[in-house]
């Protein structure tokens, strides 16, 4: 005897019932009774209902802080060294060769390795270590242009005072 011609014993297993399969199946109904929400397919009320009240886990209060925060795709100083060819790299470029792989992710470069050679690299953000040892390598790291300042109150109010005057 071996694994492939073991079997349960003759009447230990019962085939289940095809439920839902038509006039051609087992019963007009298929055992779901006439009409109503469990009748029908794909019915069901989920693991949550409570009898339509609010379930458990919205009426427990909220705890905690809750940091969403950025991801960022991050690329590292050693992994730009090991890339020949080029002496730019922007997402596309970085796209191209692999190193980021999340469209709708912003690219940040940290100082991990070393970098022999100069090289221009644009970036959402660096560390600081990485800008000095890209600097240092005699290339250059470029990041956006920081989002301009809400106007203060100050600055709201005399703006409104020079339209009205003009």
């Amino acid at each position: 005897m071996k694994l492939h011609d073991l079997k349960p014993a003759e009447g230990s297993r019962k085939d289940r019932k095809r439920v839902g399969r038509g006039p051609g199946g087992t019963d007009k109904t298929a055992g779901r009774g006439h009409k109503g929400q469990k009748s029908r397919s794909g019915a069901g009320k989920g693991p949550f209902f409570e009898g339509g009240r609010s379930t458990l886990i919205s009426r427990l209060p909220k705890r905690g802080f809750n940091n969403v925060g950025t991801t960022y795709e991050i690329v590292k100083l050693s992994q730009l060294s090991e890339i020949e060819g080029t002496d730019t790299f922007d997402r596309d470029v970085l796209e191209l060769v692999g190193l980021v792989r999340r469209k709708n992710r912003p690219v940040k470069l940290l100082a991990s390795g070393e970098l022999t050679r100069a090289v221009t690299v644009h970036v959402d953000a660096a560390s600081e270590a990485a800008i000095k040892a890209v600097e240092a390598a005699g290339g250059s790291v470029v990041l956006p242009a920081p989002k301009p300042a809400a106007p203060s109150k100050e600055d709201r109010a005399a703006a409104r005072a020079a339209k009205q005057a003009g």
